[in-house]
């Protein structure tokens, strides 16, 4: 979620941005809620940096542009939103197509380079 002020971000504008909806009662997703009693405050707005704290989102902020993004969050702050990775097919040493997952369950280390 990219915003432009963090200090007028509408409870709305939260959730569509994030997923999580901010009520009373903390910042929920579906019928899960985190506990943030200060997210939501009076007004309406959200208190994106107890959000974003309460719920594992990094939060990056570009003095330059004036522009704050959040990351993806989970209700933790440890655990991926899915461990899907892509299966690319590459060319080995001979030109031959090879995929990463004949590699299953072994260690990998990519390297890439670019000239640009």
């Amino acid at each position: 979620m990219i915003l432009t002020d963090i200090d007028r971000v509408t409870a709305a504008e939260f959730a569509a941005g994030t997923g999580w909806e901010p009520k009373p009662e903390g910042l929920c997703r579906g019928e899960i809620c985190v506990p943030a009693p200060t997210a939501l405050r009076p007004d309406g707005t959200v208190d994106v940096a107890v959000a974003a704290a309460r719920l594992g989102m990094p939060m990056v902020h570009d003095a330059t542009h004036g522009l704050h993004a959040l990351g993806p969050g989970s209700s933790s702050g440890h655990q991926l939103s899915t461990a899907v990775a892509a299966d690319p097919e590459l060319l080995d040493s001979d030109l031959n197509p090879f995929r990463l997952s004949r590699l299953h369950g072994r260690k990998v280390l990519l390297v890439a380079w670019s000239s640009y």
